[in-house]
């Protein structure tokens, strides 16, 4: 019998300690409920002492409570996710957080306490930032690496400490869980020092299902492991998607149509033609519709369906402006509203690009199992790419994205597009 033993390289169990206490979400909400929540309340001049405590007293307490549950539960649940630093979620998930009860507070004309508000909702977003980006040194994750099949070749950097095992033992090695290709055939002591990492609550990891959550990319050589079932989205999900695209869609076009209104007169008062673009592109079940876009290119130049480069003479000076901050992209809020598209999703290809990525990508039209978005998964993680190694890419995070989709998953893609937004990243 294989002994597991996790300790941490000249450290005892104090060392091992402090690191379990800092990984443990629970744990973290209530240390921070008390610090961001409950000391300010109590050392107030309007003490929370049930004595002395009103009704505007107690409504305060309890949306910063409530404000302050959500931001940490959503900023826990979407540090999870690849690719994510959970201190930098931290001021933009707060302030939503706390803006939206203070709204609705206001728009019933109910009074609150302003200054211990104010104070929950900067300590908490201290907690959040400061706190999470101490533990960092403690949150660094370390995996050990089962020498065979694949797993050796796929468990490479990532911003993970990568042991090899040379042995079926660890030893003095402190690691957070063990990875090892479980589709190879793996020696009969191997199989034992799996079977007895998991007895002693270390976790196991397929090599695959590893690289899919540190990369935030389903490999295409590996997608038949997936099965096609796990590419089929989750149909309840799908439902509550299509209610928060058409709620979002139609709370904000009192903001958004007099931008497109601005944007109309622009592209007319500097060229000839059209202010909308349309094109027939690939949709929902491999349905071709017809996308809207600004028009951001001269009439009368002829191209081959897809932008080449960011220098493209094609481009006017308005659609230079407006690709960068995707501007032009606004008109899709009616493909949003008609069922065409999704906010967040693949996407859409024209009709053309589709054909050739057919024939040089595999598993091209299984993308199309969910509706194309405005913004993705891909979008935000890698930018514009036309050549068929670019697509290749793309697929693999858009592969990820409706393998993985969640609620959770598309507002890190909605924080990750305004991003985008403000920054031009990979415009084209």
């Amino acid at each position: 019998m294989v002994t597991v033993t996790t300790v941490f390289p000249g450290q005892g169990w104090q060392a091992r300690l402090v690191k379990r206490l800092l990984n443990n979400d629970k744990l973290q909400l209530w240390l921070g409920l008390a610090f961001a929540v409950l000391l300010p309340s109590l050392v107030s001049r309007e003490s929370l002492l049930w004595q002395t405590a009103g009704p505007t007293q107690w409504l305060t307490f309890l949306l910063t409570t409530l404000a302050y549950w959500c931001s940490m539960t959503t900023v826990q649940r979407m540090g999870r996710l690849p690719g994510t630093c959970v201190h930098r979620l931290s001021i933009p998930v707060t302030s939503v957080c706390f803006a939206i009860p203070y709204a609705v507070v206001l728009f019933l004309e109910r009074e609150l306490l302003d200054e211990l508000y104010l104070a929950g909702y900067l300590l908490t977003m201290l907690y959040g930032t400061a706190g999470y980006r101490i533990g960092r040194h403690y949150r660094v994750l370390k995996l050990g690496v089962v020498p065979f099949g694949k797993a050796p070749s796929l468990c490479q950097n990532h911003g993970v400490e990568w042991h090899s095992l040379g042995t079926p033992e660890l030893g003095n090695v402190g690691i957070d869980g063990v990875v090892a290709d479980l589709y190879d055939d793996l020696p009969p002591e191997w199989e034992r020092f799996l079977a007895d990492c998991t007895l002693h609550r270390l976790p196991v990891y397929h090599a695959t299902t590893t690289l899919e959550w540190l990369t935030g990319r389903v490999q295409l050589g590996y997608l038949y492991e997936n099965r096609y079932g796990s590419l089929r989205p989750d149909e309840g999900y799908e439902m509550l998607k299509r209610c928060l695209d058409l709620l979002t869609v139609l709370a904000t076009l009192p903001l958004t149509l007099p931008l497109m209104v601005i944007t109309a007169i622009a592209i007319r008062l500097e060229s000839r033609g059209a202010v909308l673009f349309t094109q027939q592109r690939m949709g929902f079940q491999c349905r071709p519709f017809t996308v809207y876009k600004f028009r951001s290119m001269y009439t009368h130049q002829q191209g081959n369906g897809y932008t080449e480069d960011s220098e493209d003479p094609r481009i006017t000076r308005v659609g230079k402006v407006i690709r960068k901050y995707r501007v032009d992209e606004l008109p899709q809020l009616f493909n949003v509203l008609k069922g065409d598209m999704s906010l967040i999703g693949p996407r859409p290809e024209s009709m053309d690009l589709a054909s050739w990525y057919q024939k040089d990508v595999p598993f091209f039209h299984y993308r199309h199992v969910v509706r194309p978005g405005i913004s993705g998964w891909a979008q935000v993680e890698q930018g514009y790419a036309a050549e068929v190694d670019g697509m290749n890419r793309k697929l693999e995070y858009d592969f990820y994205y409706i393998k993985n989709i969640s609620f959770w998953l598309d507002l890190l893609i909605v924080l990750r597009t305004i991003r985008t937004v403000l920054t031009g990243f990979g415009s084209r």
